[in-house]
């Protein structure tokens, strides 16, 4: 987060979701780095 606060409960939901689409992400951010359109990942269900 770049600014602002989560309650606990949804801070901890976004960590699990980072953590299980780590890889997800950091293929994401070469392709947006290189101008690409990053894929779409499925959110926290």
């Amino acid at each position: 987060m770049l600014d602002g606060k989560l309650p606990p409960k949804q801070l901890k939901m976004v960590q699990a979701w980072i953590e299980i689409h780590k890889e997800e992400l950091m293929v994401d951010w070469q392709l947006a780095v290189n101008g690409e359109d990053p894929f779409r990942i499925a959110p926290l269900q």
